[in-house]
């Protein structure tokens, strides 16, 4: 029993040296980086930018205006993802293209009548830059953007230059099934597991070496782009964003905090079926919290606490939403916290409150919210999830499935490690 203990309070001694906050750790992001080399790779080319608002260095000086100041470089384009350069259309908003009003280049919609760049867009250019900070998570459509940038790019001889920055889930974690056949589409665009543990710059070497851009079609053939990546200085696997001594600015307007960003692929999928639980998106916990106007918040938690769910813990809340379906009302449940990220699973989260709703009150997400079982399909990446999931709502039911393909990605993606 004593060597027991000992064991265990080892384990946890390690685990705590292992993922405790890297005090003083300053990550250097790809553009300043590049910026560091003299913008090289880029002098005398003409340039075209994906971006948002996070393409920033660590003084909120953005890409853009690097660029645009560069000596020896021609930024001539910028382009589109979902919510805008600016990042002020809504999530599933059309975005519109135009002319960027502070800098008067021309704005290329990329979630808009297109979501690959045409070869009117790519007309004389000699690479394409891209540079958004991602969440790691494969629902999230801006590396969907990316993969088929670097298509549009490969069909007109166009060179590819990502500019990496930090997964916010750190390079460990990696949970879900790959996308199966008939359940390919933009917010599950490549078959690899739903939480990948790969920066912007590996996803991209990643598609380009194994042929996973799903961008073709019919029987087009994969194409691989000129790709270069300018690594991160200073990154390491174990880091979650808070290590990275970076300044977090939202990629979207629902993400703006390192917190939603870890909460997003483990309240997102439950997030699918409307009217069935609110989950913070029109309160100020996106994606962080689980309540409905029907449930009791404390049996809610006990219920929870009784699974003993791995370095998870749960408080309960009362809060009224400000916007959606239940604004202004008051409803209750609870927010989750991981107490051993190591431990947890992000993405299993939501399935577990889930199962404990329908032991409680008999509530299952595919009958309140039935239309959106294809929506949730998509995101899963295919409907064996769905079909033993729903019959009696029991993680148990669809634990083997959700990580059959966890140990294969992590070979798979070994060669294209940069960190």
């Amino acid at each position: 029993m004593e060597r027991r203990r000992i064991a265990k309070a080892l384990l946890l001694a390690l685990s705590l040296l292992l993922f405790a906050p890297m005090a003083g750790a300053v990550v250097k992001p790809g553009v300043e980086v590049l910026r560091d080399m003299g913008f090289a790779p880029l002098q005398g080319k003409r340039v075209g930018l994906v971006t948002n608002p996070s393409g920033v260095d660590r003084n909120m000086v953005s890409t853009i205006e690097i660029l645009k100041n560069a000596p020896g470089v021609q930024l001539v384009a910028l382009f589109a993802p979902e919510h805008g350069v600016r990042g002020d259309i809504w999530a599933g908003g059309k975005v519109e293209s135009g002319v960027d009003a502070a800098t008067g280049l021309p704005v290329h919609s990329l979630y808009g009548a297109t979501r690959k760049p045409t070869p009117e867009m790519l007309r004389g250019l000699d690479v394409v830059v891209y540079d958004i900070q991602d969440t790691g998570t494969r629902s999230y459509t801006f590396i969907s953007t990316l993969g088929l940038v670097m298509r549009a790019c490969a069909e007109q001889n166009i060179s590819v230059m990502v500019l990496d920055r930090p997964n916010p889930l750190g390079g460990l974690k990696v949970e879900g099934p790959y996308v199966t056949e008939g359940y390919f589409s933009f917010i599950s665009q490549y078959a690899i597991p739903y939480v990948y543990g790969l920066t912007p710059g590996e996803v991209a070497l990643l598609i380009n070496g194994e042929g996973l851009n799903c961008g073709q079609k019919g029987n087009e053939p994969f194409l691989k782009c000129r790709l270069e990546v300018i690594p991160m200085e200073g990154w390491e696997r174990r880091m979650l964003y808070a290590d990275t001594g970076l300044p977090w600015v939202l990629p979207s307007p629902n993400i703006p905090s390192p917190q939603s960003a870890i909460g997003y692929p483990a309240a997102g999928l439950v997030g699918e079926f409307y009217h069935y639980l609110q989950i913070g998106i029109g309160y100020t916990l996106p994606f962080q919290v689980f309540a409905a106007s029907w449930i009791d918040a404390d049996a809610l938690k006990a219920r929870l606490d009784s699974y003993q769910v791995p370095g998870t813990a749960w408080r309960t809340i009362h809060y009224k939403p400000f916007s959606g379906g239940s604004a202004g009302k008051v409803i209750q449940g609870v927010q989750f916290f991981y107490t051993d990220y190591e431990a947890a699973s992000l993405t299993l989260t939501q399935f577990y409150v889930m199962q404990a709703v329908y032991e409680l009150y008999g509530k299952s997400p595919f009958e309140i919210s039935a239309d959106r079982l294809p929506s949730f399909n998509k995101v899963t990446g295919g409907n064996t999830v769905s079909n033993a999931f729903a019959k009696r709502l029991k993680v148990a039911d669809i634990l083997d499935y959700w990580n059959k393909d966890v140990e294969a990605f992590k070979v798979l993606r070994e060669p294209y490690l940069l960190y």
